[in-house]
């Protein structure tokens, strides 16, 4: 596993992760989120960067990520 980025943020009543990216991230990638509680897999199924619909993200830029379940602030984000 590679290591993509933290979630900074958890907008629950969305379903949206906040993650400051230290890779690329693409839609269709299987990813795992780790520790502060979370610990789950999903693919990326859509992302946005500013509230426009993206299909790909690189290092540096924030992402907003419809997730499956709670990741709260701190956890890490791994591509599988």
């Amino acid at each position: 596993m590679k290591k993509v980025g933290t979630v900074t943020h958890y907008y629950g009543k969305i379903g949206v992760a906040i993650i400051d990216l230290e890779s690329t991230l693409n839609v269709g990638d299987n990813i795992k989120f780790q520790g502060h509680g979370a610990d789950f897999s999903q693919v990326v199924g859509s992302m946005q960067i500013d509230h426009k619909e993206v299909a790909k993200a690189k290092k540096g830029e924030t992402v907003g990520l419809k997730v499956d379940q709670k990741a709260d602030s701190g956890a890490e984000v791994y591509v599988e």
